[in-house]
């Protein structure tokens, strides 16, 4: 029972909300077929272009820096021009571009280089692909900008 001092008392009413499994189930479903797609192109990337034992494994190289630049390219689209649907995102940066983008081969090369007696070329890749995959971003998402920019003064 209550009483006129305890009526302000009572919880709000709740609004049903749906089971966290029906809003991300779209997410993980769109990165997962994303990631299939990247990591096939990726993959056939490499069968394309193989590493030579003890060499400068380019194939990799080239894909992150590639995929870099379109993420930064991505990016400023989504965010500065396209209002786009809520799985766009997910499928295309985390799934597609997290897919061909390879920074765990990148590390395996690092540590199969050294294995092999390779330092200088580990220590080479390490560094190139860092400064590389970053200034492909920044370039990916100025040059774009620039674009967006000249085209709607």
């Amino acid at each position: 029972m209550t009483t006129p001092d305890t009526e302000n008392l009572r919880a709000p009413a709740r609004t049903p909300r749906r089971p966290a499994w029906r809003t991300q189930a779209p997410v993980v479903t769109v990165v997962a077929l994303g990631g299939a797609v990247g990591a096939t192109a990726r993959y056939a990337f490499a069968l394309w272009w193989p590493s030579q034992q003890g060499g400068f494994p380019w194939a990799t190289f080239w894909t992150n820096v590639a995929g870099c630049a379109v993420i930064g390219v991505f990016m400023v689209v989504i965010t500065d021009v396209w209002a786009a649907h809520r799985l766009v995102r997910p499928f295309f940066g985390t799934g597609v571009l997290g897919g061909f983008t390879t920074f765990s081969t990148y590390a395996v090369d690092v540590q199969r280089l050294i294995d092999n007696g390779h330092p200088r070329t580990a220590l080479a890749y390490l560094a190139a692909t860092l400064v590389a995959a970053l200034g492909a971003v920044w370039l990916g998402a100025a040059a774009t900008r620039r674009v967006l920019k000249w085209r709607h003064p």
